[in-house]
């Protein structure tokens, strides 16, 4: 097997890689100078939710060279559920070898067997690269015979701005 080959197998997290996911996640953070709890907090909080099933990691390498992170809730318009695509993460390094896209059609493929209908991403708006990314893949933010995008919001609940 080769090394790209080891790059693209993807695999389903367990609660016993919280600290390898929170580990992921936190240097997505760091690299964009987003804020982020560390690691620590965010392997517990992976731990519990890892458990419950509602929020899925999958990984893809050994050693890992990426994350993306799926959540499911009960939809109302559909019997499926609706998959949030949280994060996708590949390691600076490795970028550019195709491992982003193994881990989408992976996350699509997971988030299908899970009966949902559809898949949803929030991006920055002027992040263009990943908006490129997601566009080469079929994501869109213009619902078929609408003239305007989609905008996604929302509002802090907790600390100083709630």
């Amino acid at each position: 097997m080769t090394g790209h080959e080891r790059d693209h197998r993807i695999r389903t997290a367990d609660a016993s890689d919280a600290a390898l996911v929170a580990t992921l996640l936190d240097d997505f953070n760091r690299e964009f100078d987003s804020p982020t709890p560390g690691v620590e907090s965010l392997a517990a909080r992976l731990r519990r939710t890892l458990a419950g099933g509602d929020l899925v990691a999958l990984l893809s390498g050994d050693p890992a060279t990426g994350v993306a992170v799926v959540s499911f809730r009960p939809a109302v318009w559909t019997d499926g559920p609706v998959a949030l695509l949280e994060e996708l993460y590949v390691r600076p390094a490795l970028r550019n070898r195709r491992i982003g896209h193994a881990l989408l059609v992976a996350t699509c493929e997971l988030a299908r067997a899970r009966g949902a209908e559809e898949l949803q991403i929030n991006v920055d708006g002027e992040d263009a690269d990943t908006r490129r990314f997601y566009e080469a893949h079929g994501f869109r933010n213009i619902e078929p015979d609408a003239a305007e995008p989609m905008y996604f919001y929302y509002r802090e609940l907790t600390g100083p701005h709630a």
